[in-house]
């Protein structure tokens, strides 16, 4: 066995010891499938008082200004396609089918199902998607011409996204919260390029040992490595990454701050004030592998973390 293969068997040991132990402890329930779980009261609890931390610094940022939006975690199909993220993660995505056939095509149905067999191909699209990105429905909601100081969004939901992982940062089902802001390109680049250090400030305040890093999306294929090469280079995306793992591995992001430049605004058909095409900009915060990162870090009692961090969290 080499060094990288014993490091990589130490690591997946080290996840799964981690997940049994937040299932040991009920702060997760699992479901049976890798990657999909229930929450505890407690793990509720952390993750209520995380929001709490994140919204505080939106208010101290932002006063009132961000449009509160919450969303469901299904949205349409053809706001999904304006995304385009059926090209670049078609691996991640979760679409909804559901049956639309009458008593002989139910009948043709029952009877694949009873045999054993695959039933799913006697479902068609209900024309609904599973949110990838907890800020992916807000676009079309936008007038298409933003008022001089673009739009601002705070946006909190859950996502979806298909990688079943036995690691506990990598569910299937997670919440995101969003501040998002859709403008000129140069407030588009002060709103990532400011958050990067506000959602610092935020884990900071959390007790985590956080480390800002240049990073990509995992875009899917051989035109996606070019993809993630140019938005390394032209620093688009910053993650913040928290050793969930210690020296095992480099890190996990647990927050990122990322420029979309005109993608959304070309989707969508956003023009600024001066008729524009309009840039957008995020910033977001994983909510679920914050609460592993504190969990990891000041341990599975809350009652006993640091006055400091509890007070962040607004106990």
């Amino acid at each position: 066995m080499t060094e990288a293969q014993d490091i990589a068997t130490q690591l997946d040991s080290a996840r799964r010891q981690f997940r049994d132990e937040l299932i040991a402890a009920e702060l997760l329930v699992p479901m049976g499938i890798d990657g999909l779980y229930g929450r505890g009261a407690v793990f509720e609890s952390i993750v209520d008082g995380i929001d709490y931390a994140v919204r505080s610094k939106g208010t101290e940022v932002h006063g009132d200004d961000p449009k509160v939006m919450r969303f469901p975690a299904v949205y349409p199909r053809e706001q999904f396609e304006k995304t385009d993220y059926i090209a670049s993660f078609p691996d991640l995505t979760g679409a909804i089918s559901t049956f639309t056939g009458g008593n002989a095509e139910h009948r043709a149905l029952l009877a694949d199902r009873n045999a054993g067999l695959p039933w799913d191909g006697h479902l068609n699209s209900a024309g609904t998607m599973l949110v990838s990105a907890a800020c992916h429905p807000s676009y079309a909601t936008l007038p298409s011409n933003l008022p001089d100081g673009g739009a601002l969004m705070d946006i909190y939901g859950y996502c979806f996204r298909h990688e079943p992982s036995v690691d506990p940062a990598r569910m299937q089902a997670f919440r995101m919260h969003e501040y998002v802001l859709a403008g000129t390109p140069d407030q588009a680049q002060e709103h990532r390029d400011s958050w990067a250090d506000h959602a610092l400030e935020v884990l900071t305040k959390l007790g985590l040992d956080a480390r800002p890093e240049p990073a990509n999306d995992p875009f899917f294929g051989r035109a996606g490595k070019m993809l993630a090469a140019n938005q390394r280079d032209e620093n688009l995306k910053t993650e913040l990454l928290v050793r969930l793992y210690g020296d095992l591995h480099e890190g996990t992001a647990v927050a990122s701050a990322n420029c979309h430049r005109e993608h959304f605004g070309e989707a969508f058909n956003l023009r600024t004030a001066d008729g524009e095409v309009a840039h957008s900009a995020c910033v977001g915060f994983g909510i679920e592998r914050i609460a592993l990162g504190m969990l990891r870090t000041h341990g599975f009692d809350p009652s006993s973390w640091p006055t400091e961090v509890r007070t962040a969290m607004g106990w």
